[in-house]
């Protein structure tokens, strides 16, 4: 896909889907700025692609500034921003009666919060351009929940309740909006759940459903990107074809 025409802001690019997005746009002849905490693995990703324009930033989505620092330093390199990809995400799934709250804080922060500083550094921009594009990581859980996933699940389920009021919000400024909820895919998310029990489930149901890789739902992000401007794709839910949930 040429998405040469396209200045795209990824945050949470250091791995797992935002990663496999980075590649993939960067061979479409994407213009990319790639944020996350792990700036040295967005650099990794810059150096694969000499031939292509990457700006990478350290960034932290849970801080505020740090987050309008990106979208400052991305318009101040390319002129323009047409698409906004809130992807960083936690997933420590435990029992509520564990009472985990440090782990909840951190989700509320970052899956919630992490959204929200996008939008609030973006959409601004957008507006007053009238034209732009914001897609957000969601998952299955943001649509069903399960046990052991009640906090995570409710995260998710915020994020489509504000992407969609951000849709209705902005439609009349031309501004796209965009949910990806991906079902079980491989990749470091997993690294986050702190109860052992969780991630080896976790881990075994990827495999016993034959999982998704990042590759896979960054195809899904490519499409909905590379849609004409009178096309919105509001919603994918992208599942291993062996998971049922």
């Amino acid at each position: 896909m040429d998405l040469s025409n396209k200045v795209v802001v990824i945050m949470g690019a250091s791995s797992g889907i935002g990663a496999a997005t980075s590649r993939l746009l960067a061979q479409d002849g994407a213009k990319l700025a790639l944020a996350a905490r792990r700036v040295d693995r967005l650099d990794q990703i810059k150096d694969e692609f000499p031939n292509a324009d990457i700006l990478t930033v350290k960034a932290d989505v849970t801080k505020f500034a740090e987050v309008q620092a990106v979208i400052d330093q991305t318009i101040a390199h390319f002129g323009r921003i047409d698409v906004l990809y809130n992807n960083a995400g936690i997933m420590p799934t435990a029992p509520l009666v564990e009472g985990r709250r440090d782990e909840w804080h951190s989700m509320l922060q970052i899956n919630i919060m992490g959204v929200l500083n996008g939008i609030a550094a973006t959409l601004p921009y957008m507006a007053k351009r009238q034209q732009g594009h914001i897609i957000t990581t969601d998952s299955v859980a943001g649509h069903v929940g399960a046990p052991d996933g009640a906090v995570y699940a409710g995260t998710k389920f915020a994020v489509r309740a504000i992407m969609d009021g951000l849709r209705k919000e902005q439609a009349q400024n031309n501004i796209k909006t965009t949910i990806v909820s991906p079902g079980s895919t491989g990749t470091e998310l997993f690294n986050s759940i702190n109860d052992e029990a969780q991630k080896k489930f976790a881990q075994d149901f990827w495999e016993n459903a034959h999982g998704l890789e990042p590759e896979q739902v960054a195809s899904a992000v490519e499409f909905a990107i590379g849609t004409k401007e009178n096309m919105s794709v509001s919603e994918m839910i992208i599942r291993p074809t062996l998971q049922s949930l």
